[in-house]
């Protein structure tokens, strides 16, 4: 079979289409006849040498595809040949076929096309694991979503709007802005033009938001604490403003605050089922009745890899990017 394999680590120039085995199964595992497959940060991480896969991933890239399954395990009696379906990965999604625990696979909800399931897994595992388990956002609490135009976060602020609450976002220009409140974003603040802890607090009543759902890092910590309510959560997810940061110590205190932060990828797949299991009840149905929908910026060929990461990289994107193999 046919991969996108990285050569060596540097720009999008070293990815090369390379041969591979297609992967035996095991017996929880299905094998799935890739159809699409889609981007994030963490490939243009792995690109670059900074976020190796897990010890037992395949060691090219990718984290979630959709396509159709064409063998099944002995032991996998959820899913079937045939099933059409999307599958969250911990690598190795650049393929024309994957093994795939099937703890990790999802059946395509409602009328999708294979292009729009591989834009689901790796964002709404990521959201409903953070925003919803982690950070346990309640009925009447209400969310601050950065980076609101990305996948995570176009999944972020529709999920949260469908199930009642109140969303904000930044992002990084006023089309982007926009963008975001068309999908359900109560405001939109342009974090180059406008401070989103001024904004947050004039929207609120200086009340604050009760969870926020944090891309940026260590540039950012300082101003997530001060933008939280009493009893505010900060769940942080990846760290693209940098790894450290200032910490009032006494805000966290005073207002009981609690700051956290996961990776998905490494996560077990007990841990990964009880999500999946989640999003079959209660948000596969949303997507399902189109009140959730995947938003696709762009489609690029299977051998167009290296323009699709470069595209990413340019930032210039609102939703995903995905790679098609049809």
């Amino acid at each position: 079979m046919r991969i996108i394999d990285v050569s060596r680590p540097g720009g999008p120039e070293v990815l090369e289409i390379a041969q591979r085995d297609v992967p035996r199964i095991a017996k929880t595992e299905v094998l799935i006849k890739v159809a699409a497959a889609g981007l994030n940060r963490a490939d243009l991480l792995q690109r670059r040498g900074r976020y190796p896969p897990p010890p037992d991933a395949p060691a090219y890239p990718g984290l979630e595809v959709a396509g159709t399954i064409v063998q099944a395990g002995e032991a996998a009696s959820e899913l079937h040949p045939g099933d059409r379906v999307c599958a969250l990965l911990a690598g190795g999604g650049y393929a024309e076929y994957v093994a795939v625990d099937e703890a990790q696979v999802l059946p395509i909800p409602g009328a999708l096309t294979f292009i729009e399931a591989a834009s689901l897994p790796e964002a709404y595992f990521t959201v409903w694991a953070n925003v919803f388990e982690i950070a346990a956002l309640k009925a009447g609490e209400s969310l601050l979503v950065h980076g609101g135009s990305s996948g995570i976060g176009v999944a972020a602020i529709q999920l949260a709007r469908a199930l009642g609450h109140d969303v904000f976002a930044t992002a990084g220009s006023e089309e982007k802005c926009r963008f975001c409140e068309s999908l359900g974003a109560t405001r939109a603040i342009d974090y180059k033009q406008q401070d989103f802890v001024s904004e947050i607090a004039a929207l609120t009543k200086t009340r604050g938001v009760d969870v926020v759902l944090d891309m940026v890092g260590g540039s950012y910590l300082a101003r997530n604490v001060q933008v939280l309510a009493m009893d505010g959560r900060l769940v942080v997810i990846a760290t693209q403003g940098g790894t450290t940061g200032e910490l009032d110590i006494r805000a966290v205190m005073q207002r009981r605050l609690r700051i956290t932060g996961s990776l998905l990828r490494p996560r077990s797949i007990e841990f990964k089922r009880r999500i999946k299991e989640r999003l079959a009840e209660q948000v596969w149905p949303l997507i399902a009745a189109g009140k959730v929908r995947p938003i696709v910026d762009r489609v690029f060929g299977f051998h167009e890899a290296p323009a699709a990461h470069a595209y990413m990289e340019s930032g210039v994107h609102k939703g995903k990017i995905v790679l098609s193999l049809e």
